[in-house]
C-alpha cells in the first residue's frame, strides 16, 4: 500500500523559511489530490494547503490554502521525482505544529484496485519569536 514520508521540518525563527517534502513508497497507485495538514498541541488537525490533479485548467492544478497561510505557503509537486512540497516563507510562531502530507486516489493492493486516503507520520516544525 502507498506509504508517505515527510521530511524538512525543524526549528527556525520567525521570518525564516522551510520547505517540507513528502515522498511516496514504490507502489502502484494513482492520485487525485494531495494536501498538507498540521496539528498543534491541543488543537485539531487543520488543512493547510491542497492541490487537485483532476481536470487541470490551462495546465494548472487547482490549489487551496488556509486563510492563515495564504501568501506565505505554496504547495507544489515535482512529477519527475514524485515529491510533494510545501514551501513555507515568513514563518510565524503560530505555524508551530506537526505537519502531515496526504494523498488520496487509487492503489493496487492484493490483486485489485482500491481507493485510499492516507497521511504520513508527520514532521515537526517549530517557530520561535
Amino acid at each position: 500500500q502507498v506509504q508517505l514520508a515527510e521530511s524538512g521540518g525543524g526549528s527556525v525563527r520567525a521570518g525564516d523559511s522551510l520547505r517540507l517534502s513528502c515522498r511516496t513508497s514504490d507502489s502502484i497507485f494513482s492520485f487525485d489530490s494531495a494536501a498538507w495538514y498540521r496539528q498543534a498541541p491541543g488543537n485539531q488537525r487543520e488543512l493547510v494547503a491542497s492541490i487537485n490533479f483532476v481536470a487541470p485548467k490551462d495546465g494548472t492544478f487547482k490549489t487551496t490554502y488556509a486563510d492563515s497561510v495564504k501568501g506565505r505557503f505554496t504547495i507544489s509537486r515535482d512529477s519527475v521525482h514524485d515529491i510533494l512540497y510545501l514551501q513555507m516563507d515568513n514563518l510565524k510562531p503560530e505555524d508551530t505544529a506537526v505537519y502531515f502530507c496526504n494523498y488520496a486516489g487509487s492503489e493496487w493492493f492484493a490483486g485489485r484496485w482500491r481507493s485510499y486516503d492516507r497521511l504520513g507520520q508527520g514532521t515537526q516544525v517549530t517557530v520561535s519569536s
